[in-house]
């Protein structure tokens, strides 16, 4: 199983999940991006980041009460009723695209944060290990904690997740293009 290597709350996250009753959904949250076989070859841009990211998706998919957003929008968000009141989570994955585009997801959060529609903001990017792994460019731990702190989404409720792989197998296999070449 994939291993959540480092989780990192910013701007009283940690507080906020205790406070809104929120412990259970992120227990759960970290089942979703954990409890998988996740093998890759372990050498350096051999493995498709999409792949990973399907793997993930999928398990999103078979949880009950997630909402996938459509392009332009929170990846999955749940939504809980506790005592009356309806608190919102908002996760964001990275895994298979440029690192820049961490940008772009922290901007999605933030806008839902701002307007009121979300509680609590969640990214989800390779370890730096497991990034190194994936295609060109693909996004790391030491990326996304950068472009956190440059783009000042530090402070936002936000909880940071990292994934390792399991262990070492055969590549994961890259995803053709438009053009019918191989994506690096």
């Amino acid at each position: 199983m994939p291993k959540i290597s480092e989780k990192i709350f910013y701007n009283g996250a940690e507080e906020k999940i205790k406070r809104l009753g929120l412990t259970l959904v992120i227990e759960e949250l970290f089942k979703i991006v954990s409890e998988f076989t996740l093998l890759v070859q372990e050498t350096k841009n051999s493995n498709s980041g999409a792949v990973v990211r399907e793997k993930i998706d999928s398990r999103f998919e078979i949880a009950e009460g997630w909402i996938k957003g459509g392009t332009g929008e929170i990846d999955w968000t749940k939504s809980l009723i506790i005592n009356g009141v309806r608190v919102c989570i908002g996760v964001e994955i990275q895994v298979s695209a440029r690192s820049d585009l961490i940008i772009i997801d922290l901007i999605h959060l933030r806008k839902a944060i701002i307007e009121g529609k979300m509680d609590l903001g969640i990214l989800v990017v390779p370890g730096n290990k497991l990034g190194n792994f994936l295609t060109d460019r693909a996004p790391t731990l030491a990326d996304a904690k950068r472009l956190i702190v440059d783009t000042r989404a530090d402070d936002l409720p936000l909880l940071l997740i990292s994934l390792e792989h399991d262990g070492a197998g055969p590549p994961l296999p890259k995803k053709r293009t438009r053009q019918g070449k191989s994506s690096k």
